[in-house]
């Protein structure tokens, strides 16, 4: 009697057992249908929306392909509004071209020559500059400006100002070229005074106060005076020269003097600086 009593109670417990399992599998699976659920329904979203942007993008590029057509019609129509302007364009320069053509051309009998003004400014004249140094400027504007010596002669007679103008009184104005060269070189020429400008460069030395500078330009211009139909390699080498005797500081010069430059420009850089370097030397020393 006990025995089926336990029978029936390990029946009755095994029943509860797959009755739980049971509801717990139903559980479980409705729980994995919901999710399932849940994630094509998200799949039907992700499908409707994918489908909405083709939607979008054809519209998109139906609007685009509509502008196109537009924008090219219009470049359509301004080409040929373009070919027809020209086409006009041409047929007035072509009618021109013809009534040209169809014209005598008469020529005059006698050309008349028009001199066309200087491209360079003329120069002027006045006895208190030198002569030397205006005969090299006239003779420059002359070649820039391309003058015949019919022209020349008019300028120079133009450009003369004060006691240069002078020198025109009583000369023939056929002989004016010639004449008025010759007058104006023995008046105010340098020739003359060439020995007297060579012996004021030997003698020349540097002032107080004055500068290397200041010194380098006297001698270069006392150069073109008394040297100035020496070649200028001859020239370049006597200015360095008569600038080194000329410096008054004993150790600049004898320290330009070895350097043995070859023209002014050097000595005087050289000259400078060694000057430079010497007072930083000084104010170093105190």
């Amino acid at each position: 009697m006990k025995k089926r009593q336990e029978m029936r109670k390990g029946q009755e417990e095994m029943r509860k057992g797959q009755e739980e399992m049971k509801n717990q599998i139903q559980s479980h699976v409705e729980s994995k249908v919901g999710e399932i659920k849940d994630h094509v329904n998200s799949c039907i979203e992700k499908i409707e929306d994918v489908q909405s942007v083709k939607r979008e993008i054809g519209e998109v590029k139906g609007e685009v392909e509509r502008k196109i057509e537009e924008v090219e019609d219009k470049v359509q129509g301004k080409i040929e509004e373009v070919k027809e302007k020209v086409q006009v364009k041409i047929g007035d320069l072509e009618k021109r071209l013809s009534e040209l053509e169809d014209r005598p051309i008469n020529f005059p009998s006698k050309p008349v020559l028009t001199y066309s003004r200087p491209t360079v400014k003329s120069l002027t004249f006045d006895g208190q500059t030198s002569w030397t140094v205006f005969k090299t400027q006239f003779a420059f504007v002359s070649s820039a400006n391309g003058w015949n010596n019919r022209v020349k002669a008019s300028q120079l007679v133009a450009s003369l100002r004060g006691s240069a103008a002078e020198v025109l009184q009583g000369i023939p104005s056929d002989k004016l070229t010639d004449l008025t060269t010759i007058a104006l070189e023995a008046r105010f020429g340098d020739s003359h005074l060439t020995q007297f400008y060579r012996t004021e460069l030997k003698t020349r030395r540097q002032k107080p106060g004055e500068s290397l500078q200041v010194l380098a330009a006297d001698v270069e211009r006392l150069m073109s005076l008394a040297y100035a139909e020496c070649p200028q390699d001859v020239r370049d080498s006597l200015a360095a020269q008569y600038f080194v005797d000329a410096i008054r500081d004993e150790d600049i010069q004898h320290a330009t003097r070895l350097m043995d430059t070859k023209d002014l420009k050097s000595a005087l850089a050289y000259s400078m600086k060694y000057e430079a370097a010497k007072t930083v030397s000084k104010k170093t020393e105190m």
